[in-house]
């Protein structure tokens, strides 16, 4: 009996004892809190800058009327692409081939004419070589061929005047490109007075234009000195749905003044606008830009640049600006104020503030308080980014991120 009892209690003393032993291996109620942290450090970097850009045609043309007559016919279709010298109207043209009709049969009197007056000097100046020769004979012939010569040459001009005014009732393309909705139609009296009928837009290549601080453009100016200046930028345009465009562009201008309300000075690329493959020819839209439109432009770095950088969750604000929670040698947390430079949404890049190597908190920070200490532990591996996020992110591209193709 006695010996029953003392195993019952051993045993008790066994369970109690691992229960212990258990419980020690959590945190205690009200312990420190549990943690992911990351080691800051170096990474590099194809650094971009991004400015909002807006698409204009090279070409761009106001179509008139030159001369004033019926508007007989529109031979284009409303928001197609024409070529050069494609006929698009055709103005009532019987008048003006009466005119160069009636020109011409005047030019052809007045050589006729001219003719018999130089045969009439040559007559008198060879008479005047004879007794029967007269000295104002010759000057009355003289006057007389040189008058005439001059009604052939206005003759002439009136002509040249006159098949020009019917030329102009040919209204041609004077560029490639895509032309708008008519605003006269036929029937109509057309003038110079009449304003535009239609417009005619190029399309490839396109002008990209968009604004630059003073500040950035000397930064970009002394960035790509070394790299034979503006010439070597890359250029890449972010489209409004997100998608990076697929061709490159140029820089080819930068405006000579700068805006003194806004301290920005202009900056121009180039950049192809070729046909879409597989677009047939009557689509509406045959290209992916358009004059007009809005489009992020992201100008590459000419150079990968190492930078300090740590995950982007482990980034805080406040109204006192961004921070981030170190880790001391205490396993203490310690608010660190940080200046960001470009980022990513899953990369923060910081410009001042923290040190490589430095232990930062990125999981578990909503239970963090200055001072206080916490239970260190690493941090989950990062999520992958999908490529369709990557390129609609912001620009700066890791190392060892994949560079999207376009």
């Amino acid at each position: 009996m006695g010996c029953h009892s003392v195993c019952k209690f051993s045993l008790l003393l066994l369970i109690v004892a691992l229960q212990s032993a258990a419980a020690g291996a959590q945190p205690a109620p009200g312990g420190p809190p549990a943690v992911g942290i990351v080691r800051a450090g170096k990474q590099q970097i194809t650094q971009s800058d991004e400015f909002v850009g807006r698409i204009q045609s090279i070409g761009r043309v106001a179509l008139v009327a030159r001369v004033s007559a019926f508007l007989e016919k529109r031979l284009f279709v409303e928001g197609a692409e024409v070529k050069k010298g494609d006929l698009l109207y055709l103005l009532e043209q019987p008048p003006y081939q009466a005119q160069v009709d009636a020109n011409k049969a005047t030019v052809a009197q007045l050589e006729a004419q001219h003719t018999f007056a130089a045969q009439q000097f040559a007559r008198s100046t060879y008479l005047l070589k004879t007794p029967a020769g007269l000295q104002q004979s010759v000057d009355q012939t003289v006057a007389n061929e040189r008058s005439l010569a001059a009604q052939v040459d206005t003759a002439k001009a009136q002509l040249e005047t006159a098949e020009i005014n019917l030329g102009y009732t040919e209204i041609r393309a004077p560029i490639d490109g895509k032309i708008s909705a008519t605003e006269v139609t036929e029937g109509n009296v057309v003038s110079p007075s009449s304003g535009t009928l239609a417009n005619l837009v190029s399309q490839d290549p396109m002008y990209v234009l968009f604004p630059v601080s003073m500040r950035l453009g000397l930064d970009l100016r002394n960035r790509y000195n070394a790299k034979g200046g503006f010439g070597a930028v890359v250029l890449k345009l972010r489209l409004p749905d997100g998608r990076i465009y697929g061709q490159d562009g140029k820089l080819d201008y930068v405006s000579p003044t700068v805006a003194t309300n806004t301290d920005t000075m202009t900056v121009r690329a180039v950049i192809p606008n070729p046909l879409m493959p597989g677009v047939p020819a009557d689509a509406p839209t045959r290209r992916e830009l358009a004059d007009g439109e809005f489009v992020t432009v992201l100008i590459e770095g000419v150079e990968p640049i190492m930078v300090l950088a740590i995950p982007r969750a482990a980034v805080l604000s406040d109204q006192r600006g961004d921070f981030v929670y170190v880790v001391d040698a205490q396993n203490k947390a310690q608010r660190r104020p940080v200046q960001l430079g470009q980022s990513t949404p899953s990369t923060a890049v910081i410009a001042n503030g923290l040190n490589e190597g430095e232990l930062v908190i990125s999981e578990g920070l909503q239970l963090v308080r200055s001072g206080e200490v916490v239970l260190p532990g690493p941090a989950s591996p990062p999520p992958v980014v999908s490529r369709q996020a990557a390129q609609a992110g912001p620009t700066v591209r890791f190392a060892s991120e994949p560079r999207a193709a376009p």
